[in-house]
């Protein structure tokens, strides 16, 4: 089962086991003698029982793995390869949150064993890794870096609920402190990806490298969602438009909508944090995120146009939510956009169900304070928002819609389809008044 001839890997350590430490760690046990560490008792209680709340991995191959879980800082100490993958958000304010990152490495730091590399693969903006994260590995420690423990850093690529892109076929890059370093952080991770390691002429390059992929990504989305904009303002259907467009060759396959989650919307703002401290203020970057943070409330303004050109009274209006998560076939709901569109529409007075079917209630209720109800008991809505694009609603029919609504003689049935999950024609030939992104 181990590969202990694999220089520096006699015992992995992955820090953080979310959706990008659990599925690192259980595809680096198939190779390695591995350990999966996690602060939260609880997420390590259902690993332990074979329960992949994350959906990354599978409950099947979890219970297969052999990875020893634990939430007991100690196992550290027994790593000689140790992965950090935890996350990295904002603040408030938009800049970047690295308490998590900064605790976790205190942790590290407090266990750690000499001849050790430590590997991050949290998103960073440039410099993070080596002005940041090793003086609290050697404060904490005792040891001296390049002497006593090795650093690098290899940027996680997981796209959460993707079941093509995977851990294995996504090219890895990597980086060492030095090229002693880098020669074994590219051996250890070339055991588990299969579409090849790429390595990095340095940390830094490393990190700036993680950033500016979803930073291209936010630029282009924004750049979807101001044509949205202003095609609805022209009374043009921007699918049909991207349609058209899409035949040629060379166009790029974006779409307008909600940016949430914990890459997308939130890498931008540390590249933009670490440009502000070397004196430039970033101006497409920036533009971008206003745009796409700005959606939610756009599209709870035209929600509320909808209802009052039905002639529904906007306080008291109930509106049912069709997915809360921030992307379709996750549960993940860290920054989930779709949120501003409730608070919006609250701030009006609307009463809000929400219903998601791979969204974990707890989580949902803890966070946001709202319990997803099930499809049988949303009724009597005056309008309905399906916000995400979850597989489970192919399956419903504009009839099965219908059902939801209250009944109200001569009114048509609102219903805001951001994600373009229904036939435009058939809706508004059914007596709805539709209207998407």
């Amino acid at each position: 089962m181990t590969n202990s001839s694999i220089r520096g890997a006699e015992h992995i350590v992955v820090v953080g086991l979310g959706y990008v430490g659990l599925p690192l760690a259980v595809a680096f046990s198939k190779h390695f003698k591995t350990t999966g560490f996690d602060i939260n008792a609880r997420k390590i209680a259902e690993y332990k029982n074979g329960i992949d709340s994350t959906r990354e991995v599978g409950d099947d191959e979890l219970r297969a793995s052999s990875i020893f879980f634990s939430s007991d800082p100690r196992v550290i100490s027994e790593g000689s390869f140790i992965i950090v993958a935890v996350p990295t958000p904002i603040n408030a304010d938009r800049t970047p949150d690295l308490k998590i990152l900064e605790a976790a490495t205190r942790t590290v730091g407090q266990q750690l064993s000499p001849d050790s590399v430590v590997c991050f693969e949290s998103t960073v903006y440039p410099g993070v890794t080596e002005d940041i994260c090793v003086p609290i590995l050697e404060k904490e420690s005792g040891l001296t870096c390049g002497r006593d423990f090795r650093v690098a850093y290899s940027p996680e690529r997981i796209n959460p609920g993707d079941k093509v892109h995977r851990l294995e076929s996504i090219v890895k890059v990597v980086s060492g402190m030095d090229e002693d370093t880098l020669n074994i952080v590219a051996d250890v991770y070339a055991q588990v990806v299969h579409a090849g390691v790429y390595r990095a002429k340095s940390i830094r390059v490393a990190e700036a490298a993680k950033v500016i992929e979803n930073s291209q990504r936010d630029i282009n989305i924004a750049f979807m969602n101001e044509l949205a904009i202003i095609f609805d303002k022209l009374d043009i259907d921007t699918q049909a438009v991207l349609e058209a467009a899409r035949t040629k060759w060379n166009f790029l396959n974006f779409h307008p909508g909600l940016v949430g989650g914990h890459c997308i919307g939130v890498d931008p703002y540390y590249l933009t944090y670490k440009a502000e401290s070397v004196g430039y203020h970033s101006q497409i970057i920036l533009s971008g995120r206003r745009i796409n943070d700005g959606m939610g409330e756009y599209i709870a303004g035209k929600i509320i146009k909808s209802l009052a050109r039905n002639q529904t009274t906007i306080h008291g209006a109930k509106v049912a939510i069709m997915g809360i998560t921030f992307k379709e076939n996750c549960p993940d709901l860290r920054n989930s956009k779709v949120f501003d569109i409730i608070h919006e529409l609250e701030s009006f007075g609307c009463e809000i169900i929400v219903s998601d079917p791979v969204a974990d209630p707890q989580d949902a209720d803890k966070q946001y304070g709202y319990q997803p109800v099930c499809l049988e008991d949303i009724k009597g809505v005056d309008a309905v928002v399906f916000a995400v694009r979850h597989s489970e609603y192919q399956h419903i029919s504009l009839d099965d819609v219908k059902t939801w609504y209250s009944d109200e003689h001569g009114k048509k049935h609102v219903l805001i389809d951001i994600k373009g999950i229904f036939d435009r024609s058939e809706a508004e030939a059914g007596d709805f008044l539709y209207w998407r992104l």
